[in-house]
């Protein structure tokens, strides 16, 4: 008679100690790869990509940056803002959309300012370039109340810096920062993601 389900012969299937090694590290590398698996799963991902953003019709191809700073040591008539980049924009003494606010009896000056830059390469700085008389070396302490670019979000549990050198607090008086700004983008919100490093 014909049987779609052969027996196998019994000296076959005699247990041996080499068969029994194999089906426990098969299981094992069956439940390796479950959990492993599982894990993948639960476990969170934060993937980062970097592109070139064409400039779009709503911003004209410029970010928005807000700088609040603080220079105990300086007067507010001496305190400027530079803003200088490779398309040719190079404006000393900006002053649009700007405060400066004395601090200690008029020996420093708080300055805040909202100013639109372009999305190439370039760079903005506090100094003392557009003081009718430069002074005779300039105390450049300050500490960095807040610097953002963009619009504001609101985003928990992400592990990046949207205001990295905010409450920067520098007691010698020449410093330089290198900011990477990177576009993001998810399927909520575009925003810019701040790096920074000091140097």
């Amino acid at each position: 008679p014909f049987d779609i389900y052969r027996k196998v012969p019994k000296d076959l299937t005699q247990p041996t100690y080499t068969g029994a090694f194999i089906s426990v590290c098969c299981c094992l590398f069956m439940l390796f790869l479950f959990l492993s698996e599982l894990t993948g799963f639960i476990t969170t991902e934060i993937v980062n990509e970097l592109y070139v953003d064409d400039p779009d019709k709503e911003s004209g191809g410029k970010i928005e940056v807000k700088l609040n700073i603080s220079l105990p040591s300086l007067p507010c008539d001496v305190v400027g803002l530079d803003i200088q980049d490779e398309m040719g924009r190079h404006e000393v003494g900006h002053i649009d959309n700007s405060m400066k606010v004395p601090l200690n009896n008029g020996l420093g000056c708080r300055f805040e300012g909202k100013f639109n830059i372009n999305k190439v390469p370039g760079n903005f700085h506090v100094s003392t370039h557009s003081a009718t008389a430069q002074p005779d070396n300039p105390d450049m302490t300050h500490t960095i109340n807040k610097l953002t670019f963009g619009d504001r979000i609101e985003v928990k549990n992400v592990h990046g810096a949207f205001n990295a050198l905010g409450g920067a607090d520098k007691l010698s008086s020449n410093r330089k920062y290198v900011i990477l700004t990177c576009h993001t983008q998810d399927m909520y919100c575009v925003h810019h993601l701040l790096k920074a490093r000091e140097t």
